[in-house]
């Protein structure tokens, strides 16, 4: 089920289940991973859904065995991101925030560049924020968006969409979410995992 930005009670609905895991996780995705649109639903407006949708549900094993749980999809249309990124940023810093979770992940974007360039902003905003962790997941194909967000925020490696390594990708995505959470060194992981 989907709720619109004016329903301030999800939010708070959903960050009150703080205590309920040990790692709480938020999604950020585009119209393609939130599985409500097409390349070319690319006004898809900003919401929230309160489940794990799209490559989140193909991590849930994973993520429980680092002890983590989605508790919110927030989505954006490249279209809505890209008519006014910095509103659109605000917004869905601000979601984060409200929802309080341990860590954000963003995406993974694999090879489409317009979602690449959000969930990087995204994400290092987030980080830049202070009051939550984030990172970002990308394919090497999106080196405008590497270079310019990788000294702000970890980049986890992924493979192009149809590629091969997701699984891998998308366990890396949880280890990084799990020493960003802990506040444990990310050195050796960054090496390994990240751009």
């Amino acid at each position: 089920m989907s709720y619109a930005i004016a329903h301030p009670e999800v939010l708070q609905d959903i960050a009150s289940k703080r205590k309920e895991t040990t790692m709480k996780i938020v999604m950020i995705y585009d119209q393609i991973q939130s599985g409500l649109g097409a390349k070319d639903d690319r006004n898809l407006p900003l919401g929230i859904l309160k489940e794990p949708v799209g490559p989140a549900i193909m991590m849930e094993n994973l993520l429980k065995q680092v002890g983590g749980k989605v508790v919110a999809t927030l989505y954006c249309g490249w279209g809505t991101y890209a008519d006014n990124p910095d509103e659109v940023a605000r917004k869905l810093e601000a979601m984060c925030v409200k929802i309080n979770p341990d860590v954000v992940m963003c995406g993974p974007t694999f090879n489409y560049a317009e979602y690449a360039e959000m969930a990087c902003r995204i994400a290092s905003d987030l980080e830049a924020g202070g009051k939550v962790h984030a990172l970002a997941a990308v394919s090497q194909e999106n080196t405008e968006a590497i270079e310019r967000y990788r000294d702000k925020v970890l980049i986890v490696k992924t493979p192009k969409k149809g590629g091969t390594g997701l699984n891998e990708a998308l366990k890396n995505m949880c280890l990084v979410a799990k020493a960003l959470t802990d506040g444990t060194d990310t050195t050796e992981l960054k090496q390994k995992a990240c751009f």
